[in-house]
């Protein structure tokens, strides 16, 4: 944060020089904090609604940790993905309150109290390998302050252990599927639901998957109208997105079509 402009332009609001409109625009678009190999930017919630996310691949430890801690002194919720477990150590040293997850390699810090907001976001995951993916998605959307339910092991190789679930899916606002294999799972989930379906081809697969690629095809040409597709292993992005879509929805929303007994078990579950 640059003190000195940040001063002028509130004494220019407090004079009446300068509409608190027209100030709130100028913050939106304001500081970022160079740190050498590194400008981190302190206004992504202010535009976005949410702090700059970190992506830990290819950061050495030192470089993750200090970005974490210069979001973490400006106060907000704090998130990093792909954080490796020396990196997370590291941060951890700093901010003992930093939660690391070492399945889906986020590391997450909560300074804010979670907001009541927002509809309920299912994940699904075809298989446990997809889980690492599906858990990305998880930790994402949460720590965005949403609800979230998951349904893991669900793949259409048995069928049956999806629709068993089927009127608890229809009561969620956006759906996340994570799958590998020949990633069908999105397409079934897609007929079942009128919620908004976020794919997620995942790596997971024997040599013709071609790590994910088959998925991602296969996915990308789905006949189910809701479906959309992210990058194969992106569950932060898949999580992030339906996070915006839920958030949208008012906290106290009435749950999807679905038969009475069913909304009693959402409201246990509310």
């Amino acid at each position: 944060m640059d003190r000195a402009r940040l001063l002028d332009l509130l004494t220019r609001v407090a004079s009446g020089g300068v509409s608190t409109g027209d100030a709130l625009e100028q913050l939106a678009r304001l500081p970022f904090e160079d740190l050498g190999f590194a400008r981190v930017d302190h206004h992504r919630a202010l535009r976005c609604g949410f702090p700059e996310v970190i992506f830990g691949q290819g950061k050495d430890d030192a470089q993750l940790c200090e970005i974490f801690v210069r979001l973490a002194a400006s106060g907000v919720n704090v998130l990093a993905t792909r954080v490796s477990a020396s990196a997370a150590a590291l941060a951890q040293s700093r901010i003992a309150a930093a939660d690391y997850d070492p399945l889906s390699r986020t590391l997450v810090l909560r300074q804010r109290p979670r907001a009541a907001r927002g509809g309920l976001i299912a994940i699904c995951a075809a298989g446990t390998a997809d889980l690492p993916v599906a858990e990305e998605a998880r930790r994402t959307a949460e720590i965005m302050d949403q609800r979230v339910e998951t349904f893991y092991d669900v793949g259409v190789a048995g069928i049956h252990r999806l629709l068993a679930q089927s009127e608890r899916l229809r009561q969620a606002h956006v759906v996340v599927v994570a799958a590998g294999m020949e990633g069908a799972l999105p397409s079934v989930v897609g007929g079942l639901v009128r919620a908004p379906v976020i794919a997620v081809p995942t790596s997971v697969g024997y040599g013709a998957s071609f790590g994910g690629i088959a998925a991602l095809l296969a996915m990308l040409n789905s006949c189910a109208a809701g479906v959309s597709v992210v990058n194969i292993d992106n569950g932060f992005a898949a999580g992030y997105q339906a996070a915006l879509i839920s958030g949208l929805v008012e906290a106290d929303a009435a749950p999807r079509d679905v038969p009475a007994a069913a909304q009693q078990e959402h409201a246990r579950h509310a």
